[in-house]
This record gives C-alpha cells, sequence and structure tokens, in this order.
C-alpha cells in the first residue's frame, strides 16, 4: 500500500513538473534534467521500501524461530519435571521393596558370622578332643594313671559327637557343612525347590546342629519369596517355637509378622511387628519393623 502510494505521489509530482515545463517560460533541458532526477528519486524510494519488506520478512522468520525454539524448551522442561515427579512416586512405591533388600542382605551377612562362630566352636571342641587324647596317651606312656583312669578317658575323646537326628546320612551323604553351604548358595540365586530340598535334608540329617534353626528359618523364607505366606507362617512358627536359643529368633518374629500382613492379617502382623521392637532393640530387625509400622501408618507401641 505504501509503494502504490508513493508511486501516485511521484507521478503526481512528474505531472507538475511537466506542466510547470509546459507553461512557464524556462528551457526544455531544465526540465529533462529535473524529470531525470525525479525519476532516480523516486526509483530509490521504490527500492529502499523493497529492502525494508525484504528485512521485515526475515525479522519475522528469526522471532518465529526464536519462539519455536522457546516451545521445544518449555516441552523439554515441563517433560523433564514429568519424569522427575514419576521418579519420586516410584522412589516412594519401591521404599519397601529396598527395605526388603536390605533386611535381605543384612540376614546374609548375620548367616555368615553365625556360621563363621559355629565352625570356630567346632573347631575349639576338636581342639580339646585331641588335648584329652594327648593326655590319655601320655598318661598309658608314662604308666601314671591307673587302668581305670584310661577307661575313663575313652568316653572323653567322643563325649561330643555329632549331634544328628534319628535318622542317619545315608551312605556318600553329603557332610552338614557343605549341605547347609549348598542349600544357602542355592537360596540366593533363587534356586528355591533346590534350596528347599537341601533344607529339608540338613534337617533330616543334621536336626540337633547349632545352623540347624537357621535351615529351618530358610525354609520359610522360600515359602515367603514364593508368595506362600500361609506355609511361611508355619515354617517360621517352628523357628519359634523348637528353638528357643536360635540366632534366628528376631528375623522369624519379624518375617512372620510380614507374612501376616500380606496374608491379610493386619493385626497379627502388627503384634508381631510390635514385638520385634519390644525385644530386640537395636537390632536390624527392630529398625526394619519400625520402618514397617510407619509404612502402614500405625503406633510403634500399642495404645495404653
Amino acid at each position: 500500500m505504501r509503494t502504490r502510494e508513493i508511486a501516485i505521489f511521484g507521478a503526481a509530482v512528474l505531472a507538475g513538473a511537466i506542466g510547470g515545463s509546459l507553461i512557464g517560460p524556462g528551457p526544455a533541458q531544465a526540465v529533462a534534467r529535473e524529470l531525470i532526477e525525479l525519476q532516480r528519486d523516486v526509483t530509490s524510494i521504490l527500492q529502499g521500501q523493497k529492502d525494508l519488506s525484504t528485512q521485515t520478512t526475515q525479522d519475522h522468520t528469526v522471532i518465529k524461530t526464536l519462539i519455536g525454539q522457546s516451545t521445544d524448551s518449555v516441552t523439554r522442561l515441563a517433560s523433564s519435571v514429568g519424569s522427575m515427579q514419576k521418579s519420586v512416586q516410584d522412589v516412594q512405591a519401591n521404599s519397601g521393596a529396598r527395605l526388603d533388600t536390605m533386611s535381605t542382605q543384612v540376614q546374609g551377612l548375620s548367616d555368615n558370622l553365625e556360621e563363621i562362630k559355629s565352625r570356630l566352636g567346632k573347631l575349639n571342641q576338636q581342639l580339646v578332643d585331641l588335648q584329652n587324647s594327648v593326655q590319655s596317651m601320655d598318661a598309658k606312656i608314662s604308666g601314671s594313671a591307673p587302668a581305670s583312669a584310661v577307661g575313663a578317658a575313652t568316653p572323653t575323646a567322643s563325649s561330643n559327637p555329632p549331634a544328628n537326628s534319628a535318622v542317619a546320612p545315608p551312605s556318600g551323604a553329603p557332610s552338614a557343612d557343605t549341605l547347609y553351604s549348598n542349600g544357602y548358595r542355592d537360596l540366593q540365586s533363587g534356586k528355591y525347590d533346590l534350596a528347599n530340598s537341601e533344607f529339608q535334608d540338613y534337617l533330616k540329617y543334621y536336626s540337633k546342629t547349632d545352623l540347624a534353626s537357621n535351615a529351618q528359618f530358610y525354609i520359610g523364607e522360600i515359602a515367603y519369596k514364593q508368595k506362600n505366606y500361609q506355609q511361611a507362617v508355619t515354617e517360621y512358627d517352628k523357628v519359634l517355637n523348637n528353638y528357643p536359643k536360635s540366632f534366628k529368633l528376631a528375623s522369624a518374629l519379624l518375617q512372620r509378622g510380614r507374612a501376616f500382613i500380606e496374608l491379610g492379617q493386619k493385626s497379627s502382623g502388627i503384634r508381631d511387628l510390635r514385638e520385634v521392637v519390644k525385644r530386640f532393640p537395636g537390632s536390624e530387625e527392630d529398625r526394619y519393623a519400625r520402618a514397617k509400622l510407619r509404612d502402614l501408618g500405625v503406633p510403634v507401641a500399642a495404645t495404653r
């Protein structure tokens, strides 16, 4: 529109100049020169208008590009915020799973420590038996001990035989340590059926050893991991009832409470968790029980 107005204005000026030249007495050359200069000015104005229009178009394109980039940045930022919110929700949802993993790791460390203690106790007993045997041999050689004393010393060397159950292990059966280690390894690697069979054999042949209560506990753990919660409760009960001095009392009580909760028996589960807090303060089981009670939204101690 502006270009058209400039063209009309230039034409009007040109017409006026021509009219003036016809009316006035000025020479024809002067009129022609003015016409040429006027035409040049009009052409310059038109070119400037064209350049301005081109620059405006380019600026519009740049602004549009910047707006598009800003929109993309906002979209990416919104996506990042959404991802962060989802991550927070996942963390909250998986807090119980992480506590479960921590509990399993702690139990594994505790079991390793108990096994080491058991083996040290066996080594100490073997050392005592060896010393008794040496003393008996010295007495026989020196002839200083009467026959009755030597006879009395003989049972001492075997006064602590392996405390097997009524069922003796068959010929070629794995030793207690081998059977227990295999069961624990298979449990950790997720071979639950095989581990269950190995721990059952351990209890069948070595039910009175120091690690028998551990084997019973792990049978309960296998049932829990396989989501057979009612069977898990039964197996944990055996630990609590048959092994009152077991290292696994706190863990069995804690896990029984969790199994009750999975079965929908919330009141029984809360009772067991509170019992863990009461009987085993400061233990890993105590800390886990407190966290679980908080997750359930119930106070740690029963209301009096």
